[in-house]
């Protein structure tokens, strides 16, 4: 007797009903199980990141090969992880979303060749990369070829870099090799619930002796604080979402494209407010987001690693719609002296910046790099270096706005003239000099100090004449190191124009593989 011949409804009913299991990842008790920790699961963190019905899934068949300890017979949904593209706000983006419910949402061959070929083809068609992180890490039964998957992740990160934008998303435990790819990435963003760390407190403790818990080891807040691997810290995976939405919408689709233009204020009117911002006394502090927070498209600063080396702060705005990037002293934090960390962040924010063609508006004040044998032991003059190299290498507009103190080398790490900035205002609080002129008097002045009767006198009045002779803004003006000396209330109207003639800037360099940056 003959088999009865399958109709196409009855195929169609098979692969729906395929479809469906493979959906529900490891099943519904280990996804309510993750629910109940407050996390989403992998497809609803797409769900919510993607717009509406948008999303269109690669390899929801795929699985894996392996046949050892215990894995023949082992189904895993998706091998435990979603790729796909989806448009986010419009735009087309690529990802990848690890399923904890699947193994544990480790990382096997048949998984990181997925999250490779989705990496792959955002590369193709030129769309931001996106990897939300949730895994236990390689999958040690199917041993070396979890590692060759890892390597070519790891591969794909770096054929990524500079060309498309790259974002993770720690939303889970993010343990040995795998955070590997997070630090590969442009932006990390991790949420209260997750870990993330090379090797965990139980190998650090039989290794070293030290005791210390995951949390603390590798939780959001030692991430910023600390290593400062992590650039946003979310209070869940909603946030996380949002943060990342966000963070798209202020960067290109890649390398050739410029960032969407979104106009929501026109206005370039004065801002008299901030005529007072800025304390003329230069030992005075102030929060210099307040200056920026005056300047930018209704006051929206999106900081990144607000939490990481507090001294400086960089971030994206937008001016007249424009996305540009900010680099700015704190004062508020260590009078905005350069530190090792802060020359770091820095100098990654300002590459990143320029390999997506987004103009840099940096905001001076600093006394100077920070002194010390702890700093000098750290490598400052190596770290202090990747500032100059970066903003040297830069060829995006570079705008430099000098507000109080601009001295010694620190001034010509911020995006001076002689880095190739290509507009440069000042406030009339401005002071360009060598050091401050408390500590010049006692340098240059030395003997008129020895041999006065009234010190105190003789040394407010030596002060008083090194400012006016050295420190004021009209001396770099008059050197043609400052294009112009502007009120504060109208330095959006002077940015604006600037970023608008700026925006055809053709810097050629010399053909090189590329430069070597003091690593």
């Amino acid at each position: 007797m003959s088999k009865p011949t399958k109709t196409m409804q009855s195929l169609i009913a098979e692969v729906q009903k395929k479809r469906e299991a493979l959906e529900a990842g490891g099943g519904e008790a280990r996804l309510e199980k993750q629910r109940a920790q407050g996390k989403l699961t992998a497809r609803e963190r797409v769900a919510k990141l993607a717009d509406a019905d948008s999303f269109e899934e690669f390899g929801l068949f795929a699985q894996h090969r392996s046949t050892q300890l215990g894995m023949a017979d082992k189904e895993a949904a998706a091998d435990g992880v979603v790729t796909g593209a989806a448009s986010v706000d419009g735009r087309l983006v690529h990802l990848a979303s690890q399923d904890f419910s699947v193994l544990g949402g480790s990382a096997g061959e048949v998984h990181s060749l997925k999250v490779a070929d989705a990496m792959h083809r955002s590369l193709k068609t030129g769309s931001p990369f996106v990897f939300i992180n949730d895994s236990g890490g390689a999958r040690v039964q199917e041993g070396i070829d979890s590692l060759s998957g890892y390597g070519q992740v790891f591969y794909s990160n770096v054929l990524l870099s500079g060309a498309v934008p790259q974002i993770s998303l720690i939303c889970g435990p993010c343990a040995g090799g795998a955070a590997y790819s997070p630090a590969l990435t442009d932006f990390v963003i991790q949420t209260r619930k997750a870990q993330m760390f090379i090797t965990g407190p139980q190998v650090i403790k039989q290794v070293t002796g030290e005791d210390i818990t995951a949390e603390a080891l590798g939780g959001a807040d030692a991430h910023m604080a600390h290593s400062g691997v992590v650039h946003f810290v979310a209070e869940d995976d909603e946030e996380a979402l949002y943060l990342c939405r966000r963070l798209l919408s202020f960067l290109p689709s890649n390398n050739l494209t410029e960032a969407p233009r979104i106009v929501t204020d026109e206005s370039i009117d004065p801002n008299p407010a901030l005529n007072d911002v800025v304390p003329v006394d230069t030992k005075q502090s102030y929060d210099v987001r307040d200056v920026i927070a005056g300047i930018v498209d209704q006051g929206d600063l999106l900081e990144v690693q607000a939490g990481h080396a507090m001294n400086m702060v960089v971030g994206f705005a937008r001016i007249l719609g424009r996305s540009v990037g900010i680099i700015a002293n704190q004062p508020a934090v260590m009078s905005g002296a350069i530190d090792i960390k802060a020359a770091n962040k820095a100098a990654r924010f300002i590459r990143f910046c320029n390999a997506f063609n987004i103009p840099l508006i940096t905001f001076v004040d600093v006394p100077g790099y920070l002194p010390g044998v702890e700093q000098e032991y750290g490598g400052i003059i190596r770290n202090g270096a990747k500032l100059l190299f970066a903003y040297s290498a830069a060829s995006v507009p570079k705008i430099q706005v000098i507000l109080r103190k601009s001295y010694g080398g620190a001034h010509v790490a911020m995006s001076s003239r002689d880095l190739g900035a290509d507009c440069v205002l000042a406030w009339p609080t401005a002071e360009v000099a060598v050091m401050g002129a408390e500590g010049a008097v006692e340098i240059v002045f030395r003997k008129e100090m020895q041999e006065a009767e009234d010190k105190a006198k003789t040394r407010e009045e030596l002060i008083a004449r090194y400012r006016e002779a050295f420190a004021s803004p009209y001396v770099a003006a008059g050197r043609r190191l400052v294009d112009d000396i502007i009120e504060p209330a109208s330095t959006r109207r002077h940015l604006a124009r600037a970023l608008e003639y700026l925006h055809s800037k053709r810097d050629h360099r010399p053909p090189k593989k590329h430069g070597l940056i003091p690593l």
